[in-house]
């Protein structure tokens, strides 16, 4: 069913002052970028495990210092259908599976308590791909 964290994704207010951070005194490399249709930068997936990303989306929304950055955790599937129908049957209200514009498929959940969940199935198209393993 789910196989391990795949990314945790925040908000921030300058992107660019984010990827600095993360990338260059964490260094957690660029996996790929996020761009708007006209070609804005307004997200990035770093890479920070063999299989775990950071995910981080710009936004114009002031953001809380008491947990207001954070948009939700990933959990990676090997079958989304099937972890779908599995979580349906405990009770889980999840979305119907669809291909995210990353080329893998996603479906979203949330606890009681409203924090977002997203499960992930990568594919050979996923833009994660080349940098699993």
């Amino acid at each position: 069913m789910i196989r391990q964290t795949a990314h945790v994704c925040l908000v921030v207010n300058d992107l660019e002052r984010a990827i600095h951070f993360y990338r260059d005194r964490l260094g957690f490399p660029v996996a790929f970028e996020f761009r708007r249709p006209e070609g804005a930068l307004c997200g990035v997936y770093l890479k920070i495990g063999r299989r775990t990303f950071l995910e981080l989306f710009e936004t114009k929304e002031p953001i809380s210092r008491s947990g207001g950055a954070y948009r939700h955790t990933c959990f990676e599937v090997e079958d989304i259908a099937q972890t779908t129908r599995e979580l349906r049957r405990r009770g889980v209200e999840v979305t119907e599976p669809k291909q995210g514009t990353d080329q893998s498929w996603q479906a979203w959940f949330e606890d009681p308590e409203g924090n977002r969940f997203e499960l992930h199935q990568y594919t050979p198209e996923s833009w994660q791909s080349p940098h699993l393993e």
